[in-house]
């Protein structure tokens, strides 16, 4: 049975969706920009801090689950420029470590409301 996650620690959904939810088993966050817990989008910082924002919402949310980045299990980077990799993926890699979980990154031209970068998660809950 599908049920919603929310948490006041990560940004807000702006939209008609959930941060993210879960069958009991996975845990399946929207994508995340880099917008604060606040509502600050942070579109005009560098990709690597837009890169980080986008992580401390997703720990936020899984947090909220009592799960951590060791959990999870594929993530999925959406990229306004393919020519970030380099930096998102050093980013990236300050979170996840020596055994980080499955990955895509897509080159998408167009990341909603002019972030530079969006991040989603699929993790194991349990």
């Amino acid at each position: 049975m599908k049920r919603t996650i929310s948490t006041d620690d990560a940004a807000a959904a702006v939209g008609a969706y959930s941060q993210a939810t879960t069958n009991g088993d996975l845990v399946f966050t929207a994508g995340q920009l880099p917008l604060t817990a606040d509502g600050d989008l942070l579109d005009d910082a560098p990709v690597a801090e837009q890169t980080a924002q986008c992580l401390q919402n997703v720990e936020a949310i899984l947090a909220a689950e009592g799960l951590g980045f060791e959990d999870v299990l594929k993530t999925t980077i959406y990229l306004d420029d393919i020519d970030d990799f380099e930096a998102v993926d050093a980013a990236y890699s300050e979170r996840f470590g020596e055994d980080p979980p499955a990955r895509s990154a897509i080159g998408v031209g167009d990341v909603p409301k002019g972030a530079a970068v969006e991040i989603e998660v699929v993790a194991a809950s349990d």
